[in-house]
C-alpha cells in the first residue's frame, strides 16, 4: 500500500503538492479562525462597537470598527507565519535561497494582509450595519476572506517563492574521468 501511494505521489507530483498546500492552508486557516475568534469575541470585544476615527483612508476603504480591523490583521499575520514555515518545510520542501524566499513571501504577505484586513473589515462593517451580525455570518465572512487569497498565494509560492534550485546532476566518477580524457 505504501509503495502504491508513493508511486501515485511521484506520478502526480503537482497534484500532490496542491493537496499538501490545501491541507496546510486548512490547518493554518483553523489556527487563523481560532485566533480571530479569540481576538474578536474576547480581546477586542469592546472595540467591535468603537469606530475608527480621524482616518480618511480607512473611511474611504469602508472600515468603520476597530475590533474587526485589529482581529483580522493579527489573526491573518499569525496564520501566514505558520503557513510560511509549513509550506517551505512540508509542502514544497524548498531548497531555494532562504533570504530571497523569505523576502518574496513577506512582500506577498504584506499585500495579502492588507487585502484581507480591508476585505474582512469592510465585509464586517457591511454585516454589522445591515443588522445581520452573528457568530455564523462573522465566521463565514472570515472563511471567505481566507479563501480568496488562495487564487494568488498558491501560484506565487509554488512557482516563484519556493522555486527550488536545480538539483546538481550526479556524475559517476568513471564517466567524469572519461569526459576529462576526451577533452
Amino acid at each position: 500500500m505504501k509503495e502504491k501511494f508513493k508511486a501515485f505521489t511521484e506520478k502526480h507530483a503537482e497534484v500532490w503538492k496542491f493537496v499538501k498546500f490545501s491541507f496546510t492552508g486548512a490547518s493554518t486557516s483553523i489556527l487563523d479562525m481560532a485566533v480571530f475568534s479569540l481576538l474578536f469575541y474576547v480581546v477586542f470585544k469592546s472595540m467591535n462597537q468603537t469606530p475608527v476615527t480621524n482616518s480618511p483612508i480607512l473611511a474611504f476603504l469602508g472600515i468603520k470598527y476597530k475590533g474587526y480591523m485589529y482581529a483580522y490583521f493579527t489573526s491573518t499575520t499569525i496564520g501566514y507565519i505558520a503557513s510560511y514555515i509549513m509550506n517551505r518545510k512540508l509542502t514544497f520542501k524548498s531548497n531555494s535561497n532562504l533570504l530571497l524566499s523569505t523576502t518574496l513571501f513577506a512582500i506577498m504577505v504584506v499585500v495579502t494582509i492588507a487585502f484581507s484586513t480591508w476585505f474582512g473589515a469592510y465585509l464586517g462593517t457591511v454585516i454589522k450595519d445591515s443588522g445581520h451580525e452573528n457568530v455564523f455570518t462573522v465566521l463565514l465572512t472570515k472563511l471567505t476572506v481566507l479563501i480568496v487569497p488562495m487564487f494568488w498565494t498558491y501560484p506565487l509560492q509554488r512557482f516563484v517563492i519556493y522555486k527550488n534550485k536545480k538539483p546538481v546532476e550526479q556524475v559517476e566518477p568513471a564517466q567524469a574521468e572519461q569526459e576529462a580524457v576526451a577533452e
